[in-house]
């Protein structure tokens, strides 16, 4: 993903815009420590970079869509954080009418989804990021692994 990249362990936003003669994108990212207190102002980070983009870039965002983003970008980052040793990277772009989240985290092990069981209590945030989400995929990195969802916007 293009643009500033935070390398502290301090939570820090970054925000930039791009012009390069294809349609406008947007783009912003969070560093985050291991710490899963910070897991509200990842879901205040995802809602304020949509109203951001809403505004000065005049991409149509429907409530429910920041809703699920918020929502996404919740579970992302608790599994990250959760499963990995070391800091985090929450990156938000638009383009083309679709938000790409990506997460990035220091275990190159891919997340699994499990078989749908409502009796299961817990483990169920993979499922509803691939319900929600237009597409779910792990990159792999040179320092681990990059889990990207894209959400449509219109």
């Amino acid at each position: 993903m293009g643009g500033k990249q935070v390398t502290s362990e301090a939570p820090r936003e970054t925000t930039g815009e791009r012009s390069t003669g294809e349609p406008s994108r947007t783009e912003a990212s969070l560093a985050l420590s291991g710490d899963s207190t910070r897991l509200a102002q990842v879901r205040r980070f995802a809602a304020s970079f949509l109203t951001t983009a809403r505004g000065a870039a005049g991409v149509l965002v429907r409530v429910e869509t920041v809703e699920a983003v918020q929502l996404i970008v919740s579970e992302l980052v608790t599994n990250a954080l959760r499963h990995a040793p070391g800091p985090a990277l929450l990156g938000l772009s638009i383009s083309d009418g679709a938000l790409r989240i990506e997460v990035s985290d220091s275990n190159p092990v891919a997340p699994a989804a499990r078989v749908p069981d409502p009796a299961r209590v817990g483990q169920h945030g993979l499922e509803m990021v691939t319900a929600l989400a237009r597409s779910v995929s792990v990159e792999t990195a040179a320092t681990g692994k990059r889990v990207v969802a894209v959400v449509a916007l219109a």
